[in-house]
């Protein structure tokens, strides 16, 4: 199995910056995707940000597109998700996804959140 570790959760000012660290472990993979999603209070969890460990291609949702930046550190296996000028709106715990995509359920992991406060 695999394990999901995220941390750099706290609380910041609006127009601040955090940067989200999930280190994985555990059983290795050929071709796979990490990434993050968060859920707000009252709200349903929503993608923000992945990147393909194969040959890194990003996605991101649309609101956090020029705000958030998701990178990855190969040797480490960890992914990182830098978030720049942050809003009140962006608060909501962040989670870490690595998953191998739709024709294999079974391996999706997810890490326990990590939570992200912005103060207005």
């Amino acid at each position: 199995q695999v394990q999901l570790v995220e941390s750099g959760g706290g609380l910041v000012q609006a127009g601040g910056s955090l940067r989200l660290s999930c280190a994985a472990s555990g059983r290795t993979f050929s071709s796979y995707d990490m990434g993050w999603y968060r859920q707000a209070p009252g709200k349903e969890r929503e993608f923000v940000a992945k990147i393909r460990w194969s040959g890194g291609s990003t996605y991101y949702a649309d609101s956090m597109k020029g705000r958030f930046t998701i990178s990855r550190d190969n040797a480490e296996n960890t992914v990182y998700l830098q978030m720049n000028s942050l809003k009140p709106e962006d608060t909501a715990i962040y989670y870490c996804r690595l998953w191998l995509g739709a024709d294999y359920p079974e391996y999706d992991f997810w890490g326990q959140g990590t939570r992200v406060t912005v103060s207005s």
